[in-house]
């Protein structure tokens, strides 16, 4: 086969420091938005964007050079920068330490897609630490409770 032919698509999940609420509606489309124009300039395929006030979810393909690494340390890393020097919200902004990243299928990505754009009605009946825990579970990822306070 002369040709590299790549379908790398990721569901990255994050949350604010100590998961406080600091991306409230008021500031979170400007925070949004910022992340999908730093995934274009690194040239990464944004599907959907969204979040709550303590955690965003991004679909995103990536170039088959671009490790998952790179993809969550780039746009963690740029945004709360950027948060910061255009202070954005009051106080210092972080992201937590970590992230999640998991693969999706095309025949996963609508349903991915309406998942991420449905946040705020989601999080009326789960907790993100509810959330993220059913993710870890249903990749079959070992993970220490400990770690996912709410």
């Amino acid at each position: 086969m002369a040709n590299t032919y790549t379908s790398l698509l990721y569901h990255f999940i994050w949350s604010t420091k100590r998961r406080e609420p600091m991306l409230p509606n008021a500031v979170r489309p400007r925070v949004l938005s910022y992340l999908a124009g730093v995934a274009k300039e690194n040239r990464f395929f944004v599907h959907e964007l969204g979040g709550t006030a303590d955690h965003v979810h991004l679909l995103i393909e990536v170039p088959k050079s671009v490790t998952v690494v790179t993809v969550a340390k780039t746009l963690k890393g740029v945004s709360s920068s950027w948060i910061n020097e255009e202070k954005v919200i009051r106080g210092r902004f972080q992201w937590q330490d970590g992230y999640g990243a998991f693969t999706v299928g095309p025949d996963e990505r609508n349903g991915v897609s309406e998942y991420i754009r449905n946040q705020e009605e989601h999080h009326r009946v789960k907790t993100f630490g509810e959330e993220y825990e059913e993710l870890l579970r249903k990749y079959g990822i070992d993970f220490d409770p400990r770690y996912h306070l709410d």
